[in-house]
């Protein structure tokens, strides 16, 4: 069910806070001090939501209304936790796939993502609580309401996410140039989760030693990557053309 996206004002955030609200990130002034403000800051520290510094002109463009020096973005979604996605999975009667977006920030390169999950069959998206993109209205336009059909978890850290899916039987492959082997020579009929990196950075060299496979798409032509949405998109059709011949 959707619901008011945004919020302002320094009480009101420790108020919604306390009321358990999902919230996904908070901009607050930077250099603005107070007992409020400390109140607020070791409230967002404790709960470990995404909080950033930003001049008064960015809240100012963010709200008309009276901030206070704080404005935070609520999900408009109920976030799962990583146990309940896999335990939703292997009730079905086909191989779980997952996605794992490792710091992707673009709200609409995210919404893009959330579509063709749910075009193919993901079973549940896993994101990290810092860093990674909010789910925003305009996720939740470019997704096309797809983000209320696909459940997804919010993680402490991607590495994590990957340990317990492998625990549980789940194969991690990794979207990356940095390989010699192909998406199209890599089995994805079995249990998988598929590792999409950040716009600027790709995947961490961390997560992609702890992957199982790393696989790359071929690129024929002078430009040396692909919108991670659409490579995205690619990487789950040839896991649905895998498992649809098999």
């Amino acid at each position: 069910m959707e619901k008011t996206t945004q919020i302002y004002g320094i009480r009101a955030i420790i108020e919604a806070i306390n009321s358990n609200e999902e919230i996904d990130k908070v901009f607050l002034q930077k250099g603005l001090k107070g007992d409020l403000m400390r109140q607020l800051e070791s409230l967002l520290r404790k709960n470990e939501i995404n909080a950033v510094y930003v001049p008064i002109e960015k809240l100012n463009r963010l709200t008309k209304n009276n901030h206070q020096g704080a404005v935070a973005n609520i999900s408009p979604i109920t976030f799962y936790t990583i146990e309940e996605l896999v335990d939703k999975a292997s009730e079905k009667s086909t191989p779980p796939l997952f996605l794992l977006l490792d710091q992707l920030s673009d709200v609409r390169n995210f919404g893009a993502i959330i579509r063709t999950a749910e075009c193919t069959g993901v079973d549940g998206i896993i994101i990290q609580k810092k860093g990674a993109a909010p789910v925003t209205a305009d996720t939740i336009k470019t997704s096309a309401g797809a983000a209320f059909k696909v459940p997804i978890a919010k993680v402490d850290h991607i590495k994590d996410a990957i340990f317990y899916l492998q625990a549980s039987g789940i194969k991690i492959v990794s979207a990356t140039e940095k390989t010699n082997d192909s998406i199209y020579d890599i089995s994805l009929k079995e249990p998988i989760g598929i590792v999409m990196g950040a716009e600027d950075q790709g995947i961490s060299p961390s997560i992609l030693k702890a992957s199982d496979y790393c696989a790359k798409l071929p690129l024929l032509g002078e430009i040396e990557s692909l919108n991670v949405s659409v490579a995205c998109a690619v990487f789950l059709y040839e896991a649905v053309r895998q498992r649809i011949l098999a």
